[in-house]
């Protein structure tokens, strides 16, 4: 079928590739309308023969939150739905996998009365997060870069602490030093790895400024900064990457959402535990770790209920359930603090309100 009748189909499933879109149209009753592969400049086309309101739901990917933003100026309900709540609806399983089964699978998905939609990114935030993902390409480098000179050291016997800063304090002398066995070949190899160092220092100097202006400027940025183990890093990451923190029924979901939580194979009334899921934005699960940790070495440096409970904690469940537990109830206090608008207050004491559900911890 290849026009649509302005009124008939109400929901879209679309598969996102690179060159080619696929399509899987139905109508009200889910009879299939249109089943079509679009090349990418003719999607928006196609799109606009839609009736306004129309459901037009995608997967997760590079591009879904620029085409959600393009279908939403069209007037169409642009909805992006995370990739692995998909795969169930798959009528030909794991093994039937191509790009028309996978658009009548995001369409089913679609349709369903409790499926979780991932929010649409602003270009803003989009752009912030670029930052924050160029800065972790530019530590990875850093990273290699800096074994790769230790290990042309130890070629010629020169061994030396851990540290960058370590090396970089005696890596100028190293090469000047005429002593050693290194030929002139060999010194200016390792000039060169100096220079792409200090390169790589200086871009992510220039991402630290991005992020630092971020936190200056963005009030809810400065918020998230306030908690114990979230520095301004976390704190634009986390802004950045939620929309809205409403869109979470409560900070347990939230920190589930991060997959902050025990994984469950439970059954018969037994429960069964295991580690973190691990679910949820990596960066941002793995920077709240990374606070977290230092919030846990200092804790007995402060005496607020916070930092006694997590000393306690490391010292009867040891440092890593400790970190973990402290990223998940720092997950928590973040989406109260954003969902209630006040500021944090490392001596606030939660307490369940009347009638709450049971088993509902509190957010903070």
């Amino acid at each position: 079928m290849e026009q649509i009748t302005r009124g008939q189909a109400v929901r879209v499933g679309v598969d996102l590739a690179k060159r080619v879109i696929q399509v899987h149209a139905v109508d009200a009753g889910g009879q299939v309308l249109v089943i079509r592969a679009l090349a990418r400049d003719k999607f928006l086309t196609w799109c606009g023969q839609l009736p306004a309101g129309c459901i037009v739901a995608m997967e997760t990917s590079s591009s879904a939150h620029h085409w959600a933003r393009k279908l939403a100026a069209l007037g169409l309900d642009a909805r992006i739905i995370a990739a692995q709540l998909v795969g169930p609806y798959r009528k030909q399983g794991a093994s039937g996998k191509n790009d028309a089964n996978d658009a009548a699978a995001v369409c089913e998905a679609a349709s369903r009365p409790g499926m979780h939609f991932v929010p649409v990114k602003s270009i803003e935030q989009q752009s912030m997060l670029s930052v924050h993902r160029l800065r972790e390409g530019f530590k990875a480098e850093r990273t290699a870069c800096i074994n790769r000179i230790r290990g042309l050291l130890a070629e010629f016997g020169l061994v030396f602490a851990q540290s960058a800063g370590a090396l970089g304090s005696v890596l100028t002398g190293v090469l000047e030093d005429a002593s050693n066995e290194m030929n002139t070949l060999a010194r200016l190899v390792l000039q060169r790895a100096q220079v792409q160092w200090r390169e790589l220092d200086a871009h992510l100097a220039w991402c630290d400024e991005r992020i630092a202006a971020h936190a200056k400027d963005n009030d809810a940025v400065k918020t998230a900064a306030t908690l114990i183990g979230i520095g301004p890093v976390t704190a634009s990451a986390a802004i950045a990457t939620v929309v809205d923190f409403r869109q979470f029924r409560c900070g347990a979901q939230f920190g589930a959402w991060l997959g902050l939580v025990p994984s469950q194979h439970s059954s018969g009334g037994k429960s069964r535990l295991g580690g973190i899921t691990k679910r949820g934005d990596v960066y941002l699960r793995t920077m709240l770790i990374q606070g977290a940790k230092s919030a846990v070495m200092t804790a007995h440096q402060r005496s607020d209920p916070i930092s006694r409970w997590v000393a306690a904690l490391r010292e009867r469940a040891g440092w890593q359930k400790a970190v973990v537990a402290l990223a998940n109830k720092n997950a928590r206090i973040l989406w109260a603090v954003m969902t209630k608008g006040e500021r944090f207050d490392p001596r606030h004491v939660s307490v369940k309100k009347p009638g709450a559900a049971p088993g509902a911890a509190p957010a903070g």
